[in-house]
Formats: C-alpha cells, structure tokens, sequence
C-alpha cells in the first residue's frame, strides 16, 4: 500500500528579504509539511524573525516566492492571515481589558459573532488553562499567564498554521514544562513554527529543526539528525560559528 503524502502548508522559494545593502534573508528555501513542529534557530540578527513577518504578510519580500496552505503571500495576504495564528515576540495584549473580554474582542475581530464567538473563547480559556484566570485583567496577570493570553490569541479563529516567536522568554521553569507541553498538543494537529534560542527547547517539542545564520538557511533535518549524539546546543554552536 502506498504511503499517503503529506500536503506541504508552507513552500518557500529562493526567498531574499534586503534592507538596502543589507540581505536579512539571502535566497533561502524550505519546505514545512502539514502537522510538523519545526524549531526555527539562529543567532539575534540571524533572520528568523524577519521570515516569521514575510509568512504572515506583515512585510514584503524582496524576491522570490513564498506559498502558505497555496496562497502566494503577494496575490492573497489576507487570505494567508485568516489562516495563520501568529504570536510575535512582543505579545500584544490589552492589560486593561479582562482576558474573556480580549479573547472576545480578539475572536469579534475574525468575523466570530453570538454562540459561536462565546464557545470558542470557552474553548480557548479550557484550552490554554486560564479558568482559574478569566476574571483578572490582563496587566495583573503573571508572564506565564500572559503568554497562555497570547497564544489564546492567536489560536482563537482556529488556523491551520501557528507561528510563535520566543514564545517561552522570561517563564519560570514550571510556566516552561506548561507552554512547551501545550504547544506539543497543538502540534498534533497544526503545523507550528517555533522560534527560540532555547536548545533543550526545540529537542523537548519539536520534531526537525531549521538553522539560520547571516541570512543563509545552513541546516535543517530532525533534531535528531542534527544532534548527532551530542547536544543539539553543541551541534548549533559548531555550525554558526563555522559558517
């Protein structure tokens, strides 16, 4: 029996992104499958963060192609946007706003109105473990907390793709165990993009790990492949500094 082929969610092509004489991005390529969860690593200025943006159409690239679940991110961006949950670095959340009544202004602003809109924040709040929460504003709340808001956030029209930034900075090592645990769940059934400068991180919830340096893609394979044996932080260290 043949084996059933997996249906690619993000198909990137000779991607250059260019500052003016500077390349942020220089010709990279990669492919991400339907339900994988790919840890994105690199050094800080490395382009992680400025493919993140292309894919989620927050900025333009320079040249080359960039295909999201089909949707060419130049031709349909906000088709690309309705299907993708992002989370960036600097989590946008409304600290004065109480967190079911940003999740409902979050879900109001994908088009969810009425019985639909109240049980998917219902969802969401089980989902994320803010039950114990939900009656708090958003600024009292501690960072775990904050971050379960914003990957609420952004999981709240339920999209096929989730992308997060660092989305474990600053969390004390129990809110850790918590959010890579959840983020493993959710990559049971979406395609998860997870940017980190946490090693243990990406062996821990993800199953192949794409390295960046200087704007050049200069590995991707399973993260076991890449370790080698050794620590993936070795093995990290040893192909950034060698490039």
């Amino acid at each position: 029996m043949a084996e059933e082929k997996q249906s690619i969610s993000i198909d990137i092509k000779n991607l250059t992104k260019q500052y003016g004489e500077q390349k942020a991005l220089n010709n990279v390529s990669l492919s991400v499958n339907e339900g994988e969860i790919v840890g994105l690593l690199g050094p800080n200025g490395a382009g992680k963060s400025t493919m993140m943006k292309i894919l989620t159409c927050f900025i333009p690239l320079t040249s080359g192609q960039v295909t999201v679940c089909g949707y060419d991110v130049n031709e349909e961006p906000m088709k690309i946007r309705s299907i993708i949950g992002y989370l960036p670095e600097q989590n946008p959340l409304y600290n004065e706003l109480y967190v079911r009544e940003d999740l409902e202004f979050v879900a109001g602003i994908h088009g969810l109105r009425g019985k639909e809109r109240k049980e998917r924040v219902d969802f969401m709040i089980e989902k994320v473990g803010l039950q114990k929460e939900v009656k708090k504003k958003i600024g009292m709340l501690s960072k775990g907390y904050k971050q379960r808001v914003g990957i609420a956030q952004a999981l709240i029209h339920d999209p096929k793709i989730l992308i997060l930034d660092e989305p474990t900075t600053g969390l004390d090592p129990n809110q850790l165990i918590e959010i890579r645990s959840l983020i493993k769940e959710l990559g049971r059934n979406k395609t998860v993009i997870l940017s980190t400068h946490i090693m243990q991180e990406v062996e821990a919830v993800c199953n192949r790990a794409v390295i960046i340096n200087n704007g050049n893609l200069v590995a991707d394979d399973t993260v076991e492949a890449l370790s080698e044996g050794q620590t993936l932080e070795k093995k990290f260290r040893e192909i950034t500094m060698n490039v």
